[in-house]
């Protein structure tokens, strides 16, 4: 069983996020980086499919030189290799471009993969777009926001959580699957395989070598400001009889929450 799995570096989710107004863009200066969190989930999942079924685990990230530390980390927890497309865009927030792009290296290098596993968004753009996409361009079945994964022969069972229920998606195989907290706990690399992925040596994917044309890769979309979240304002309490309390209430509902 081949498997595939996208991850992307994205600053660490403790980081303090500074803005470049000029640019519209994050500083980057200082900052940490990590794998995406819900790409460690899809790298688990396909960890512990390769286990049971037997193949091959290969992670491949869209990015800079930088994006070879979070492909050294899924090396080191136990992909069998690591692929980089070559991109010095870094972050443009057009999902469109992203699935492009995956998609040709999909048809181009790997078009005997069995499945291929996403997290369900980036904690970078956040858009949740590129799964839905991708298997759309390459016209294949898909379960998103997974739960629970379970594969048969040529065929796959997923659950996904819908608001009150879970919901039963049955797929074919080759299928699109976007990972969701909940499905495993991803594991932590061990010394062994620290060391062994330093030893290994991440080839690298140009746009030329994808037929990939200017126009492809050209981003779609414009940023026109970049803002950090409003200060969160302290809360207030109410005090008094129920009554007046009540009527202060409704109050702030009405004029200052806007709500009713």
């Amino acid at each position: 069983m081949k498997i595939l799995v996208f991850v992307k570096r994205v600053p660490d989710t403790e980081s303090k996020i500074r803005i470049n107004h000029e640019t519209n863009s994050v500083i980057l200066e200082g900052l940490n980086f990590i794998i995406s969190p819900n790409d460690e989930f899809a790298v688990e999942e396909a960890l512990r499919l390769r286990e049971v079924k037997g193949g091959q685990v290969t992670v491949v990230s869209l990015g800079s030189d930088d994006s070879t530390t979070i492909l050294k980390k899924c090396l080191a927890m136990g992909a069998d290799e690591a692929v980089l497309i070559k991109d010095e865009l870094g972050e443009a927030y057009d999902g469109l471009r992203v699935a492009r792009i995956l998609a040709r290296a999909v048809e181009k290098k790997f078009p005997d993969a069995d499945l291929l596993l996403f997290g369900k968004q980036s904690v970078g753009a956040d858009n949740a777009q590129v799964p839905s996409m991708v298997a759309e361009m390459l016209g294949l079945p898909q379960a998103n926001v997974v739960t629970k994964l379970e594969i048969d022969g040529e065929n796959g069972v997923a659950l996904r959580e819908i608001e009150g229920a879970m919901e039963k998606v049955v797929f074919s195989l080759p299928a699109v699957v976007s990972a969701q907290k909940g499905l495993n706990e991803p594991r932590y690399e061990t010394l062994k395989g620290i060391m062994a992925a330093k030893k290994k040596v991440i080839p690298v994917v140009t746009f030329e070598e994808l037929g990939l044309t200017r126009e492809d890769v050209t981003p779609q979309i414009e940023v026109f400001r970049l803002e950090a979240p409003p200060v969160r304002q302290a809360g207030k309490i109410i005090a008094g009889p129920p009554e007046e309390a009540a009527r202060q209430l409704v109050n702030l509902l009405r004029h200052e929450a806007k709500v009713m």
